[in-house]
């Protein structure tokens, strides 16, 4: 039996986009998010007692690595190597082998090369494992070294391929590197795949087993939902995965359906919706409000229901931030078309005088009138646009 984690795509001190409205204190946890996630990992692997980790590439942004992620995740082996847990890494497009860093890790990590290498250790069974990758040379490299991986004819042993690159049928909008495609990957005859660079949980293949464990921690809208590692537990028959999460934050969107759309009754629905959500942890959230009815919410008093929302979250532990906000109305068109006839006509007093006359000479209906001098213009024009309204919607 062998037990190890797979991870990829740690991104440490990548930048978060489009903060510059965020409370100090929600954007303090943002951006210690990714350092948070990943020390979780470790505490998981040193309580399960895992035999090693494997980091699919992109453990750093090397545009924007600096020495407190580099001392961080030494500190994270160092504590990983008191516990017995071995760690393989290769280099992605972002932290690539020529970047100008050379750090040194402790002697319980190896770091895989530009060329396609196996490294063999045993698990705490007894199993041989053995484990076959390399790691980008350059951040623009497109190179693809499949044909370097050795085919499994041992017939012994579990073999790992660690991989950073794209599935050839992948939807990603994530630059293509290292293209490959299953069958690819099954010529080797390999027990798992340990892949990197999409940034979403995938399963390609469970026979033998292909994933993509995504990224560890969400940086954007775009890296949406539950964030983690995978444990990957088994033999030389089968290797099973399950999924942890250990994001800090979750990214989502969500549509949330109200009856009414004053400022206050917007305010309150928007304010239970966040409530429920908190006990789910930290969001980042896009928000779009359906409304199924007629009235309109003017931008001024829909910036004041965003600003009190977020003020809602100062100080909070467990905060669910609006990132976006956005009304969608059901009946956009019908509203669009009594507005441009409100502009165009409301204030015509002699289009309104020819309607009024040729009411008041109709028999059939001047009987019902009142006055002509006790007609009040606004409630008349009122009374006929619900009149309208209620025609557009049969």
């Amino acid at each position: 039996m062998v037990k190890f984690i797979h991870c990829a795509d740690l991104h440490l001190d990548s930048p978060f986009k489009s903060r510059s409205k965020m409370i100090p204190g929600i954007f303090d946890v943002l951006t210690e998010s990714t350092y948070i996630s990943v020390k979780r990992m470790i505490d998981y692997a040193i309580q399960e007692k895992v035999d090693f980790l494997v980091i699919a590439g992109d453990m750093f942004d090397a545009a924007n690595r600096t020495l407190k992620s580099e001392v961080f995740m030494r500190r994270q082996f160092e504590r990983l190597k008191e516990s017995g847990i071995f760690v393989y890494i290769i280099h992605g497009n972002h932290d690539p082998l020529t970047d100008g860093f050379k750090t040194e890790w402790p002697d319980n990590v190896t770091v895989f090369g530009e060329n396609v290498e196996t490294y063999e250790m045993v698990s705490s069974h007894g199993d041989r494992i053995f484990l076959h990758g390399f790691s980008y040379f350059l951040d623009d490299t497109y190179e693809n070294r499949l044909e370097e991986y050795p085919v499994n004819t041992m017939n012994e042993g579990i073999h790992i391929g660690l991989l950073h690159g794209t599935y050839s049928h992948s939807q990603s909008s994530q630059k293509r590197y290292t293209e490959f495609n299953l069958q690819m990957l099954n010529e080797k005859l390999y027990h798992y795949w340990a892949l990197g660079h999409i940034h979403q949980r995938e399963e390609l293949s469970d026979l033998p087993p292909v994933h993509y464990s995504g990224n560890i921690q969400g940086r954007h809208k775009n890296e949406y939902g539950e964030k983690g590692f995978l444990v990957v537990e088994g033999d030389d028959v089968y290797l099973s995965t399950r999924f942890i999460p250990v994001q800090e934050i979750i990214f989502a969107e969500y549509e949330l359906e109200v009856a009414k759309l004053s400022k206050q009754s917007l305010y309150q629905a928007i304010a239970e919706f966040k409530n429920r959500l908190r006990d789910k942890g930290k969001h980042i959230i896009q928000l779009t409000i359906t409304y199924d009815g007629d009235e309109e919410l003017t931008g001024a008093d829909l910036t004041e229901v965003i600003e009190l929302l977020k003020e809602d979250e100062r100080d909070l532990k467990e905060f669910v931030w609006i990132d976006d906000l956005k009304v969608r109305y059901l009946h956009q068109d019908n509203i669009a078309l009594i507005n441009d006839i409100k502009a165009s006509h409301s204030s015509d007093e002699e289009l309104f005088k020819e309607a009024v006359n040729a009411l008041y000479m109709d028999p059939r209906v001047n009987r019902y009138l009142d006055p002509v001098q006790d007609i009040d213009p606004e409630a008349l024009l009122e009374e006929g646009e619900e009149r309208l309204r209620m025609l557009m919607r049969k």
